[in-house]
């Protein structure tokens, strides 16, 4: 037999990593799960284990994404024919992952893919409320394509979410409370509630122009490229908002713990990203894609840092970058800034 080379070993230690920690996780929960039982579970040594994934959260956030199967990514056969209809197929959507109520709590926030009590400090609160905020965001921006059309619906948005991240808490907490019907059709219902949702952050006009340049671009789209840090993602509005009908506008995220935060990142955006695919139809999606593989090429290409709380950003045309800002407000400074070419126009 065939020697396996050093990353057909590594390969099947993690899987065989991966798939003790599932029963590790399952049998126990997060908080009182051991590195050590989960290497004796395969006859590995805890080095090993760590050699693979550097912490126990880390370990967590790859048993969630690397387990769970994804629901399917063709077209949605969801017929949405207006808002109240979309945020009820997007609710049942998202309800389709509450645990059973069979499930002990250990299982039950695996299969809702939970994170409660892993990100308990800080930094790791202040990211999820960041995660949001752009998870309310994109959800918004489909709900805003349905009739009747409006020009902000993330107020709307918010509530849906925290009426869905209720409902997953309370899935968890006190199994078999609650109909996910009654919730889905409750998220309909609160479309009808007048928000009055206007975009107008004060801190926008002083926010500083954008520098104009014309430096080489490796990409050929033209569009908006904002590299933001997994703690300033609710400056993708920013930039959105900006930017011109129809413009792309990519959002590349970044951090300065990929295998944690940025594993949670992917976890959560992923997550939404399935449920909103099951709901509106391809033509309805915004023209904004949220890049988590090749943020770190993206910054390098900026000549931004890689950390949380980055903030930087660039027009592209023609190959070229013909703008760029850095710090708070970069996305919208260069989504406002119009070419030397385009000055010269107007």
């Amino acid at each position: 037999m065939a020697r396996l080379t050093r990353a057909q070993q590594q390969a099947r230690t993690r899987t065989a990593v991966l798939g003790a920690a599932i029963e590790e996780f399952a049998e126990h929960g997060y908080a009182d799960a051991k590195i050590d039982r989960i290497a004796s579970r395969v006859d590995l040594t805890r080095g090993a284990v760590y050699s693979n994934f550097p912490s126990k959260r880390s370990l967590y956030l790859a048993v969630l994404l690397d387990s769970w199967p994804h629901a399917s990514l063709g077209a949605t056969e969801t017929l949405v024919t207006d808002v109240t209809g979309a945020a009820e197929a997007f609710a049942r959507a998202w309800l389709e992952r509450l645990p059973l109520a069979t499930d002990n709590v250990a299982v039950a926030r695996l299969r809702s893919r939970s994170v409660t009590g892993v990100f308990d400090d800080d930094p790791g609160r202040a990211v999820l409320g960041e995660l949001t905020r752009l998870e309310a965001l994109l959800l918004a921006l489909s709900l805003e394509s349905c009739p009747p059309v409006a020009t902000r619906r993330v107020r709307l948005a918010e509530l849906i979410l925290t009426l869905l991240h209720g409902a997953d808490h309370l899935a968890g907490a006190a199994p078999g409370f609650g109909d996910p019907f009654d919730v889905a059709r409750a998220c309909g219902h609160l479309t009808s509630l007048d928000l009055a949702d206007v975009w107008a952050p004060p801190h926008l006009d002083f926010v500083r122009d954008a520098e104009l340049c014309d430096d080489p671009w490796p990409e050929p789209e033209d569009g908006v490229v904002v590299v933001l840090g997994a703690a300033r993602l609710s400056a993708a509005e920013e930039a959105v908002r900006a930017a011109r009908p129809g413009e792309r506008v990519t959002i590349a995220v970044v951090t300065g713990s990929p295998t944690e935060t940025g594993a949670l990142v992917r976890l959560r955006i992923g997550g939404l990203a399935t449920c909103l695919r099951q709901t509106f139809p391809a033509a309805a999606a915004p023209p904004v894609h949220i890049d988590l593989d090749d943020g770190p090429a993206l910054a390098a290409a900026i000549g931004a840092e890689v950390s949380d709380d980055t903030e930087t950003a660039v027009r592209v045309r023609a190959g070229r970058i013909v703008a760029r800002a850095h710090g708070r407000g970069a996305g919208h400074a260069v989504a406002m800034a119009l070419p030397p070419t385009e000055t010269a126009r107007s």
